[in-house]
């Protein structure tokens, strides 16, 4: 078992944490004279629980964890930037990534002043065990690992997850953003035994909550008392806790399947075209798809009332677009869109 103590940077170890009142005091409470709100009762009068302890709750019983080992962030972002203010010290500190990947990592290390080492994804996107252990030093505090990644659409196998878990000297953060669209199965399961992994998933994709900006730092105890030690105290509103709350009780297990389902027939149908060059593999809610002119196929789409996003800039993604599976109708309406385009431009 790792010690995660030596991570943490040290203004972080010796922080004394933003407390209220009612974290001071165990009971049943009825009158609130501690916070100056408003005494008007109106269901948004007073503070948010600043440590979501219902919410949590509801989520450990979907998770299979227990809700000592959840952080709700303001979408996965806040978790994501919490890792740097938690482990990385600000001009001394580095980590290492994943390349192409989710742009956040990179913001959030420029943010905290972190040095990033970003490491290339291998032949189609295998992940490149070795090179990312060789491009970490005593100064690099995290791994930034996206599976299914984004925007190559592909999932990384577990063994080697878990090698880099086991053989990494610091923190290892895998990004599950997607997990639910994939066959398989999240390393939630490993961070009992392991106190150095950070699974991040969120309620944004399959859960259908984007709007509300929840998501999931799942670590050990110990790592997830630090996360909430360093962010703000009232992060998640009392109108967002409800409602996530209220979804949560619908489950996503038909419309999850809806999508795969459609993933499917929109890589077949977009195979058959002759200026698409490759449809890549997809264990996520969109397909990252190679063309013969990426930039003019865009626009194409943009002035018929489509967009996708072009990723034929990013290192690795040349000639890319990644779409997003939507509704049925709204897929034909896509592949509608591409038959003219070819009938246009495919002599």
């Amino acid at each position: 078992m790792k010690d995660i103590s030596r991570y943490v940077r040290r203004a972080i170890a010796a922080l004394t944490p933003y407390s209220t009142a009612r974290d001071e005091y165990e009971g049943e409470l009825g009158v609130f004279l501690d916070a100056n709100e408003s005494p008007y009762e109106n269901g948004y009068n007073r503070y948010p629980d600043p440590h979501q302890k219902a919410l949590k709750a509801q989520i450990a019983a979907i998770k299979g964890v227990p809700a000592e080992n959840i952080f709700i962030g303001n979408g996965s972002d806040e978790a994501i930037d919490l890792v740097f203010r938690v482990f990385c010290e600000p001009r001394e500190d580095n980590v290492v990534a994943i390349a192409p990947s989710y742009g956040m990592y990179k913001v959030a290390a420029a943010i905290n002043d972190v040095e990033i080492r970003e490491v290339a994804l291998g032949e189609d996107f295998s992940l490149p065990t070795d090179a990312l252990l060789a491009a970490a030093d005593e100064k690099t505090k995290a791994l930034f690992l996206c599976s299914p990644n984004n925007p190559t659409a592909n999932s990384f196998p577990r063994e080697e997850l878990m090698r880099l878990v086991e053989e990494f000297d610091g923190m290892v953060v895998v990004d599950e953003a997607y997990i639910d669209f994939a066959e398989a199965k999240s390393l939630v399961g490993e961070i009992a035994s392991h106190p150095n992994l950070v699974v991040l998933q969120t309620m944004s994709k399959a859960w259908g909550m984007a709007g509300l900006r929840v998501g999931l730092a799942l670590a050990d105890s110990r790592v997830v008392g630090l996360m909430s030690q360093v962010k703000y105290p009232y992060n998640i509103n009392v109108a967002t806790m409800k409602i996530v709350s209220d979804l949560l009780t619908k489950g996503v297990s038909e419309e999850v399947e809806q999508i795969k389902q459609q993933r499917a027939v929109v890589a077949e149908a977009l195979a058959e075209f002759k200026f698409v060059e490759r449809v890549y593999p997809s264990d996520a809610n969109f397909l990252l798809v190679r063309v013969a002119d990426a930039d003019a196929l865009y626009e194409h789409l943009i002035v018929n009332g489509i967009i996708v996003r072009n990723r034929t800039r990013v290192k690795g993604c040349e000639g890319c677009l990644r779409i997003t599976i939507g509704l049925k109708e709204e897929n034909e309406k896509l592949i509608k869109s591409l038959e003219r385009y070819e009938t246009c431009n495919i002599r």
